[in-house]
């Protein structure tokens, strides 16, 4: 795999009010994973050493969904965001002299893309710990209370993290439970459950 640059691991609380931009991408059919994946690297190392202010962390995954179109999958981006200001800052940082190239980079080289921003409902934000998600609606008749309660067991279980979707570019989910092991115990039927492979060194 290739390198991902090493982020603190110290878990984030729901009292932050963190925000995740969720960017899920594939290659062009034409390039090699590998060199896919080194470009991705290349610009989360530029990203984290200019450092924007509001910036937490980053990490890429490997992963499958509906959304992402390759049959195959594709790739999860995560960026934490301290709040919403962060994000006129990150836009000025990935057009800035040190992250425009290896950004551009990417853009070059990658097929397709979607993305949406979630705010941390309850739980933790754990990249590193959380290996497993599943993305899924709202039944329609439930009040929020009522659907906040039934998740609780699960969203209070070590390391887990509910994430809810403010804002759409394309047919994500409304909420996003990342959790350390296998989900078990979902109330509402799932857009979709799978492991997460973090890229690393």
């Amino acid at each position: 795999m290739s390198a991902i640059p090493s982020h603190p691991t110290t878990p984030m609380s729901e009292e932050t009010q963190m925000l995740a931009y969720v960017f899920w991408h594939w290659p062009n059919a034409a390039v090699d994973v590998r060199t896919y994946e080194k470009a991705v690297a290349d610009f989360h190392a530029a990203l984290a050493a200019a450092k924007p202010a509001g910036f937490v962390r980053s990490a890429v995954f490997q992963t499958r969904a509906p959304w992402i179109g390759r049959p195959d999958g594709g790739y999860e981006e995560w960026y934490l965001l301290e709040n919403s200001g962060a994000m006129d800052v990150i836009n000025e940082a990935v057009v800035s002299a040190a992250c425009r190239e290896p950004h551009d980079h990417v853009a070059r080289l990658a097929g397709g893309g979607t993305a949406s921003l979630y705010r941390l409902r309850r739980g933790v934000a754990d990249p590193d710990a959380q290996r497993w998600c599943a993305w899924f609606e709202k039944p329609a008749a439930m009040k929020y209370a009522e659907f906040d309660a039934l998740l609780r067991p699960l969203t209070d279980a070590p390391r887990a993290g509910l994430w809810s979707r403010q804002m759409g570019l394309g047919s994500t989910p409304e909420f996003c439970l990342r959790t350390p092991g296998p989900l078990e115990g979902l109330p509402a039927p799932p857009v979709t459950v799978a492991a997460l492979e973090l890229i690393r060194p």
